[in-house]
């Protein structure tokens, strides 16, 4: 960096340190990249044998079937938002703390939002599946390695856990 450079800098952060916090907050919110914040539930059977199976929402307009998921509100955890959207959108009850982050726990993707992921497991032969029709057309358990047709984003969130189309290939030995 140029001396220059570093000068003003020091002097922009010299003053903007001495604004009172509420004005340094809105110069931030202001200034900065905004990011849409959802979050996404990955909910496998406990009890399926073999690669196992996931549950998928087809939801209008019907491009493929998606991942139970939806915008946080306004200062919500995203841990309460995944468990409120599961049951919201497929009558499954799971306190927050029933929910585990995944790895990794959150997916950025380039069209400007933020999905913080997390995983659970049910026994689906116990778990009533409710849906209302209007925003969740139906939701049934696929087996991993036979997924119906995916919602473009559900693919890439879900290669990026080694799971549908978009998973790595396995290394060759």
């Amino acid at each position: 960096m140029t001396p220059s450079r570093s000068a003003l800098r020091l002097a922009v952060y010299s003053i903007f340190y001495r604004l009172p916090p509420r004005t340094r907050r809105f110069l931030v919110r202001q200034l900065t990249q905004k990011f849409i914040v959802g979050a996404v539930v990955l909910v496998r059977d406990s009890e399926a044998e073999g690669s196992g199976r996931l549950l998928l929402l087809r939801q209008p307009p019907n491009r493929g079937w998606s991942l139970p998921a939806g915008l946080l509100r306004r200062r919500e955890e995203p841990v309460v938002g995944g468990a409120r959207e599961l049951a919201e959108e497929t009558g499954i009850r799971l306190r927050p703390e029933e929910l585990r982050p995944a790895t990794p726990s959150a997916i950025v993707h380039t069209q400007g939002w933020v999905d913080v992921v997390f995983e659970a497991r049910v026994p689906a032969s116990t778990t009533d599946l409710r849906v209302d029709g209007a925003e969740v057309l139906e939701a049934a358990w696929h087996p991993l390695d036979d997924l119906p047709r995916l919602s473009r984003p559900t693919a890439y969130l879900l290669g990026r856990y080694g799971i549908g189309p978009q998973a790595p290939e396995p290394a060759a030995p």
